[in-house]
């Protein structure tokens, strides 16, 4: 992208894109952005701007019509729907991050594109010093097996940028990130923390259930209380939103090093142990 190219009409057809030019101080750039934006940065909804479909359902004349200079999407994506974009003559970047570093590019890449990259650089350092100050905090701890899954049904694991989370706050992820796992495989790792963050569900997981209905119940998790559920947004939006995420995995998988995470942006709950034991002694 050139570095005379100075974007001011910006469609974020993804969170994360969104939450960045939040991060760097140019949201005002933002002329269009999904609901989900919404969910992590509020101010979006205040009626001055068009909410779209997202990156999958995109409705290329919806985004085309707003005027954009630049469209913003994240895979998978609707390749019909970019085709019209570009054929508009609107710039399009297409995000398609899967471990921290690609989320630290595309900071870099948004930032420098609308003029901030000395502000994209203090955001991802910012990012990177917390990170590794979580980590030295575990880093001669015990390391519980944690299984964390971004969607129920089929069971899919989290992302790569998760499962290097998991590893900074302490923890062993379980199974090979961003893959269909059968609940079976689970319960022969047997974790000892199960943390739920599904697309699009916030944090309404509903734990209890899927506890009971793949027989989870044995797990050390089950047993001992230590199955959550994580906001949505705070793990599943690659941006710096992740720090909230993080927090709330560190909490979860070493509570003995880390204090819950303040009300504002809580973001987890879990099933208590006696609602634990309710659960396994539904299968007795």
């Amino acid at each position: 992208m050139s570095p005379f190219y100075n974007p001011q009409r910006i469609a974020c057809l993804q969170p994360s894109a969104t939450v960045i030019l939040d991060a760097i101080g140019e949201l005002g750039r933002v002329v269009a952005c999904t609901r989900y934006c919404a969910d992590v940065v509020p101010a979006v909804a205040d009626g001055s701007r068009l909410i779209v479909a997202d990156s999958w359902t995109a409705d290329a004349q919806e985004i085309v019509s707003t005027q954009p200079d630049l469209v913003i999407a994240a895979v998978p994506y609707q390749e019909k729907a970019v085709s019209e974009i570009l054929k508009a003559g609107t710039r399009f970047v297409g995000l398609a991050p899967r471990t921290l570093a690609d989320i630290y590019g595309d900071i870099a890449v948004i930032s420098g594109a609308v003029g901030a990259a000395h502000r994209g650089e203090e955001v991802i350092a910012a990012m990177q010093e917390h990170i590794d100050q979580v980590r030295s905090r575990t880093a001669r701890t015990e390391r519980p097996r944690v299984f964390c899954e971004e969607w129920g049904k089929p069971i899919i694991a989290s992302q790569a940028w998760v499962a290097e989370m998991v590893e900074a706050a302490g923890g062993i992820f379980l199974t090979a990130p961003g893959a269909q796992v059968a609940s079976e495989e689970i319960m022969r790792l047997d974790p000892e923390v199960i943390i739920a963050a599904w697309c699009g569900a916030g944090d309404r997981v509903p734990l209890e259930k899927i506890i009971a209905e793949r027989g989870w119940q044995s797990t050390a998790a089950a047993r001992n209380g230590r199955v959550f559920c994580i906001r949505d947004e705070f793990l599943n939006t690659p941006a710096p939103t992740l720090l909230h995420g993080l927090g709330a995995l560190a909490w979860a998988i070493h509570p003995e090093l880390f204090p819950a995470p303040e009300e504002g942006t809580k973001g987890i709950r879990r099933i208590t142990e006696e609602q634990a034991s309710t659960v396994s002694n539904r299968k007795r």
